[in-house]
């Protein structure tokens, strides 16, 4: 292609929502990915023995992520996910008990509150706790839709203690706040920061019915975003290269050029969209004015997420997930269901999962599946045919209180700007606040070159 206007290095939903939305601004873009595939930690690969495309781990969308469904209406892939606005989930706790929470059909946050008034897994006390949250949910929508700051959230506070400050029961906490926070912020309740979990919150129950609805993807991640986005940008007139590992240069306070083995690209305008860990890595020398941005990156510590895969002779069930409040595995994918395969495929995952990454393949196969037998009847008799783990060590950045501080996406050097979950967007890392921080770094680069 001719010489780009922008190089986007990475790409993850970010990396290419950012390349999306520059060329859509009238921008000839590269990106450039250094992995073989395209997706960073949002992705899918082949399985060598199965053949089949599989996640490297099950990601949900939620329909508050506006930004996200804009970015995949944008590339032609908004009906990839199922978006069931019903809010109905299944669980299955650890003495066989099944129970489903449905929301009702009232505005929110009431549709939430209502539907645990009535959930018969929670006793009248419990239910009385839920209810008691409505106030505090309120308040907190009401200051996210006006932009100001949550002003009921201490920066030093835990999710746990916000939780208990709001005179939540351990019943409701174990089973819908604790496994929500774990999905959504990827650590535990006692460890994680209150701030941004409560604005996940907001943002599901202060809007529209539709902003709480669960979507899961019909397609493996690349064929949901990854691939769509590099065929839009390539009709564009850009590119999109893999097995590319890049180097930014700079001189004198701007970008010059960017590297690819011995190929120099030379350019005045680059979206960096790595990973927090790899942002060292990306330039050579490290200029003085990131020096700062990139001590925090290094100091900031990671949280990891296990999935494990087991692929059954025979359907166990007929619910696309379930939530195991309890377990090792707090939730069960059933990829047959989502994707519409005929396989058995189930899709366990464990997030903030410190405990158990250091076990070995067996030990965690053997786990699941356990697991899986006790919350399914179905799967007692069902053999298990093939099973793969999946390790994420550092599948998010850590939300702990007194983490280093998220970087804006604007950096002291003239033509570089940063995107990734882990740029100060207010959000956890989440594909929302990925593809927020891309859609941030297009427009503070198109202010500023």
């Amino acid at each position: 292609m001719p010489t780009p206007d922008v190089v986007v290095i990475g790409a993850g939903f970010a990396g290419l929502t950012a390349a999306v939305d520059l060329t859509a601004r009238g921008a000839r873009v590269l990106v450039l990915e250094a992995r073989p595939r395209l997706g960073g930690r949002a992705t899918a690969y082949v399985d060598p023995v199965t053949r089949e495309l599989v996640d490297n781990g099950q990601h949900v969308l939620i329909g508050c992520y506006h930004e996200t469904f804009r970015f995949l209406r944008s590339i032609g892939a908004e009906h990839l996910v199922h978006l069931d606005e019903r809010l109905e989930i299944e669980y299955v706790e650890r003495d066989g008990r099944r129970s489903v929470l449905r929301a009702r059909d009232w505005p929110p946050p009431w549709h939430l509150l209502g539907g645990l008034a009535t959930w018969d897994a929670l006793s009248w006390r419990d239910r009385l706790s839920a209810l008691a949250l409505g106030p505090a949910l309120r308040k907190v929508a009401l200051q996210h839709a006006r932009g100001i700051p949550l002003q009921d959230v201490s920066s030093h506070e835990t999710v746990d203690a916000w939780l208990v400050r709001n005179r939540q029961t351990p019943r409701v906490r174990e089973l819908l706040w604790d496994p929500l926070c774990v999905a959504a912020i990827n650590q535990a309740p006692d460890v994680a920061a209150a701030g941004p979990f409560v604005r996940v919150l907001a943002q599901m129950f202060g809007g529209s019915r539709r902003d709480a609805a669960i979507g899961l993807p019909r397609v493996p991640l690349d064929e949901l975003y990854a691939r769509p986005a590099a065929e839009w940008i390539r009709a564009q007139g850009g590119d999109v290269r893999v097995n590319a590992r890049a180097t930014i240069g700079c001189e004198d306070g701007r970008v010059t050029h960017v590297r690819v083995r011995d190929e120099r690209i030379d350019t005045s305008a680059v979206v960096c969209a790595v990973a927090w860990y790899m942002l060292p890595a990306v330039f050579d020398p490290i200029p003085g004015e990131l020096a700062p941005t990139i001590a925090n990156a290094s100091a900031t510590a990671g949280s990891p997420i296990v999935t494990v895969n087991l692929w059954l002779d025979r359907p166990v069930t007929d619910t696309a997930f379930v939530g195991l409040p309890g377990r090792t595995m707090q939730w069960l994918f059933d990829k047959r269901i989502a994707i519409g395969q005929e396989a058995s495929h189930l899709s366990l995952v464990s997030s903030g999962a410190s405990e158990i990454v250091a076990a070995t393949n067996e030990e965690l196969t053997a786990v699941a599946a356990q697991e899986v037998r006790q919350a399914l009847p179905r799967a007692r008799d069902a053999r298990l045919v093939r099973a793969t783990v999946v390790r994420e060590k550092r599948a998010t950045f850590s939300l702990a209180p007194g983490q280093p501080e998220r970087p804006r996406t604007r950096t002291g050097i003239t033509g570089l700007v940063l995107a990734g979950d882990w740029i100060a967007t207010g959000l956890p890392a989440t594909i929302e606040s990925a593809v927020v921080s891309g859609y941030l770094a297009a427009s503070e680069l198109e202010r500023s070159v």
